[in-house]
């Protein structure tokens, strides 16, 4: 099973960044994305990839649902 999951972005450099979750740092690339990421943005990162940006409120309740249903934490 693939997951994509909201991660917070700490860091940004041209097409890198990287983002946190549940205190585990990562590195992804930003090549597929069109919208511009800052850090604080929230990102769904999957493989490696932000596929997109996501809104701060929206992020934490997916985060949320996450930690109650998976057990991973949030950032």
């Amino acid at each position: 099973m693939c997951l994509a999951v909201p991660m917070e972005v700490v860091m940004v450099d041209g097409k890198n960044a990287e983002v946190l979750m549940g205190g585990v740092a990562r590195r992804i690339r930003l090549d597929v994305m069109s919208e511009t990421v800052a850090v604080g943005d929230y990102v769904v990162v999957h493989a490696g990839f932000a596929l997109t940006r996501l809104d701060r409120e929206e992020a934490l309740a997916t985060l949320r649902l996450f930690e109650e249903g998976f057990g991973l934490g949030r950032a």
